[in-house]
């Protein structure tokens, strides 16, 4: 496993050490535990930590965060470290992966929520509408994501998906699911200039306002 590199450091500041005892889980246990590809232990952290982190340039402070199919915990544990002010819920329907998360949390300290199921669930939903901010990552196309994350966000609230290449080919494919499904125009984010390389790739969606009842009623009459 390779060293914390110098951006490490500007991205957790004096949680930099939690990071770090973070990406040992991941290299050791969350291999182990069929979470991280082993292939994947010499690039944690730029590939996979930091790539999560720099998203918080996009999330509002104090911000309530529902990280859905969260498995390792990417980004919400990095999102985590890196801006305490946030108040984050992992979703993650496999047991396995549920109990892991709960022990990295345990042991780091940190006061996140790791709920079992899927997003898409009504007990979910239930539980956690009106979330400032939905992240994701490596979940599903960007439709059935809007599908799942949209009903999560309060009006006005927002959809952060960490993507690759396929970006802005799944905007292309999908915008007018997406806007049947009560959100805006996706748009393509870059974060992390001066951390990562190539810099992190966000479709971020907002979820549209609603009519009320009352206002569809009186354009009815």
């Amino acid at each position: 496993m390779e060293h914390s590199p110098a951006a490490a450091e500007k991205v957790f500041g004096e949680r930099l050490e939690l990071a770090e005892r973070y990406v040992r889980h991941l290299a050791t246990s969350g291999v182990e535990r069929g979470l991280i590809g082993p292939r994947e232990t010499d690039r944690l952290w730029d590939r996979h930590v930091l790539n999560c982190a720099v998203v918080a340039e996009l999330v509002p402070d104090g911000a309530n965060v529902v990280d859905v199919g969260s498995g390792a915990g990417l980004p919400g544990i990095p999102l985590a470290l890196a801006r305490p002010d946030l108040r984050i819920v992992l979703v993650e329907p496999l047991a396995r992966r549920v109990d892991w998360l709960q022990e990295i949390l345990d042991d780091l300290g940190l006061s996140l929520t790791v709920e079992r199921g899927r997003a898409e669930e009504n007990a979910i939903k239930r539980r956690w509408e009106g979330a400032d901010v939905v992240t994701a990552r490596a979940v599903a196309p960007l439709a059935r994501l809007a599908g799942w994350s949209l009903p999560l966000l309060r009006d006005g609230g927002r959809l952060l998906a960490v993507k690759g290449a396929s970006a802005a080919e799944e905007i292309e494919r999908d915008a007018a699911e997406v806007h049947r499904l009560g959100g805006g125009a996706p748009s393509i984010e870059r974060c992390g200039d001066g951390i990562v390389d190539p810099l992190s790739t966000v479709i971020s969606v907002e979820r549209e306002t609603r009519p009320t009842g009352r206002s569809r009623k009186k354009r009815s009459t």
